[in-house]
């Protein structure tokens, strides 16, 4: 399994009128999530896309909505993978405020689609090589 945290802080822009995090907000959580994630690894989207010639598009999204997050929190986004990815990869994602408290949690999953066919591929060998060694 791996794991990353990455913390954002809630924006005003973001709020719905009642202050709290609006739910259309959440997937792109989720993106920073697993972006950030990537980076920790030393890959990016645009590397993977640019260099190694596939794309991820997200084919499935759940989202469960347990607490509001609230204007101005410092929400810790946790993502994890609890298995090597093969044809696709699922992302699980919880978000926690600053007391630690689970806000929501959802699961992402994205398909390896070849850049230029646009047909599903396996996972690049150079994703698998940074992951290997956590599972």
């Amino acid at each position: 399994m791996y794991q990353f945290d990455f913390k954002k802080r809630v924006r005003y822009a973001e709020t719905d009128k009642m202050g709290y995090l609006y739910y259309g907000q959440y997937p792109k959580y989720y993106e920073i999530g697993r972006v950030e994630m990537l980076r920790s690894l030393g890959m990016s989207y645009r590397e993977m896309e640019d260099e190694l010639g596939v794309m991820m598009p997200v084919t499935s999204l759940e989202i469960r909505y347990l607490r509001p997050a609230y204007y101005d929190e410092l929400i810790t986004i946790r993502t994890k993978l609890l298995k090597l990815p093969e044809t696709r990869i699922q992302f699980h994602v919880e978000l926690y405020n600053e007391a630690g408290k689970l806000l929501n949690a959802g699961k992402v999953r994205l398909a390896f689609v070849d850049v230029k066919t646009g047909k599903t591929v396996t996972a690049p060998e150079a994703l698998l090589e940074v992951l290997r060694p956590y599972f």
